[in-house]
């Protein structure tokens, strides 16, 4: 790597430098596991507790060096293992994308893109996506982080600047939108239950951020590209290692059969699932008749599976690619030979995380740092300010967003009430919070994904790598986004359709 001048990146080097010297991050995460497991017998010991501010329940830490505790660990190990939400995600998602590239589809799309697309804005291109893809969930995690490091190898960039780059828009601009996402309307429920502490008539629509929103999806698409081209590039230098870029050659004749019927295919999937999505009473809709609380919302990995393997296989056998079956086969289980080192991280992640849960250090933390917060008598910009740092610290060991909201919205929301402020306000304030750290948070549930991802093009990447490569992200979307609720808290703008920034004290 490019050993870079200047005071900030040798700022970046040295936080690289460290965090690769800590031990293998499967290593690393069974001594975090250990370390809590400590910890929640020393807090139990020690009597720390906090109060939980909605149902003022006791929250006292679980001594996880019990007997009960290890019995619960010895009887929860494989559990844990197998119910770590990524791991399923990512084994169903990679079958389908397995067919897809081993058929050459995807290599053969890349070329495609990379031939005929302006390569200016190819940067730029990869963060907004990776923004507009958290409306289907997890796809920008399992796909598109991935296919930015493919697409910038084969035009002879850093692969890691591509999956930097895609990654920032997934990950760091989570809360940006144009089109509203699952996590919309599960912050809006937390936060009208919590609003319901002072106003028991208050309301808060799914909707309720969505201007704020529109506007932070450009400001973070345009600050990921500057971030990219202007610091991580330069930092990285030209990619050195053994991973052979895509051939640019032109498609053949074959090749563009393939890919005229492969996308006939695709269409074909388009008009089914926007026939069953657009009618109100489509087939793919919820019971009540709503389409982000769908089996196709909620089901979207099996979406993507279908939207990768029903082009591929059209695509594999029209080029002769895939004689039979076998070959098929054949293209799923490569897939699954690329997981494996994933899959050995995944499970001391997961005991990791399930430790941490059951310990309730989390909760205690995040109840103890919101009420010191509440304590402070300070106006709203500072509020804001420390509010989103709070929510960026204690995103670093809680990944949960709506889990943190559901215990700190019962204190910050009726604070902010009674200062005179909406609940909308708070809301979008902690996303921005929850937002900006995702991508250099460990406790994020494709961490350890994003570890592998890396380590395709740097075998020695780890922690290290990830955290310096992420951190001027962090930094650059901290600070525009705050200017940008300091703005829209100066001129008093509306958050969202109906929702004003302020809130009348009844």
């Amino acid at each position: 790597m490019t050993k870079t001048k200047g005071i900030f990146n040798k700022f970046l080097n040295i936080t690289e430098k460290a965090g690769n010297a800590l031990p293998h991050p499967a290593t690393l995460f069974a001594i975090f596991a250990l370390i809590v497991l400590i910890f929640s017998g020393v807090a139990h010991w020690f009597d720390v507790e906090a109060i939980h501010p909605a149902t003022k329940e006791i929250i006292k830490p679980i001594n996880l060096l019990s007997k009960d505790g290890l019995h619960k660990i010895m009887l929860h190990v494989v559990d844990n293992f197998t119910g770590f939400a990524p791991l399923g995600i990512v084994l169903v998602a990679m079958l389908g994308i397995g067919i897809a590239e081993s058929s050459g589809l995807i290599g053969a799309s890349i070329r495609l893109i990379v031939i005929s697309a302006p390569k200016k804005y190819l940067t730029f291109v990869l963060v907004f996506a990776g923004i507009l893809s958290n409306m289907a969930s997890d796809v920008g995690y399992v796909l598109l982080i991935p296919l930015a490091g493919v697409i910038f190898l084969a035009v002879g960039r850093h692969p890691i600047a591509g999956m930097a780059a895609a990654f920032a828009g997934v990950s760091g601009g989570f809360s940006a939108n144009l089109i509203l996402g699952t996590i919309d309307p599960l912050l809006a429920g937390l936060s009208e239950e919590a609003a319901k502490i002072l106003d028991p008539e208050y309301v808060v629509n799914p909707t309720a951020n969505y201007y704020f929103m529109v506007a932070s999806t450009f400001i973070i698409a345009f600050a990921g590209t500057i971030i990219t081209e202007k610091v991580i590039e330069p930092r990285l230098g030209k990619y050195k290692g053994d991973v052979e870029p895509e051939k640019m050659e032109r498609l053949t004749p074959i090749e563009k059969k393939g890919l005229i019927w492969a996308s006939v295919g695709g269409l074909t999937l388009l008009a089914i699932s926007l026939l069953g999505l657009i009618p109100s009473e489509g087939f793919l809709r919820a019971t009540d008749g709503t389409v982000l609380k769908s089996p196709f919302i909620k089901g979207i990995i099996f979406v993507l599976v279908m939207f990768t393997m029903v082009p591929g296989l059209i695509y594999g056998f029209i080029t002769k690619k895939f004689k039979n079956d076998a070959d098929v086969m054949k293209g799923m289980a490569g897939s699954m030979k690329t997981l494996a080192s994933y899959i050995v991280l995944v499970f001391f992640a997961a005991q990791f995380v399930a430790f941490f849960k059951w310990s309730n250090l989390g909760i205690i933390l995040a109840i103890k740092g919101a009420n010191a917060l509440m304590a402070a008598d300070m106006n709203i910009i500072v509020l804001i300010i420390l509010f989103i740092l709070l929510a960026g610290v204690i995103n670093l060991a809680m990944g949960s967003a709506s889990a943190k909201w559901a215990i700190m919205a019962p204190i910050f929301i009726p604070m902010f009430m009674l200062m005179g402020y909406s609940p909308e306000l708070s809301q979008v304030v902690y996303r921005i919070g929850d937002s900006v750290t995702n991508i250099i948070s460990p406790m994020m549930s494709f961490f350890a994904l994003i570890i592998a991802y890396f380590q395709n093009y740097d075998k020695k990447a780890g922690i290290g790598t990830i955290v310096a490569t992420m951190l001027p992200y962090t930094f650059a979307f901290f600070v525009l986004w705050t200017l940008l609720i300091m703005i829209w808290v100066y001129f008093g703008l509306p958050l969202g359709p109906g929702v004003d920034m302020y809130y009348q004290v009844k």
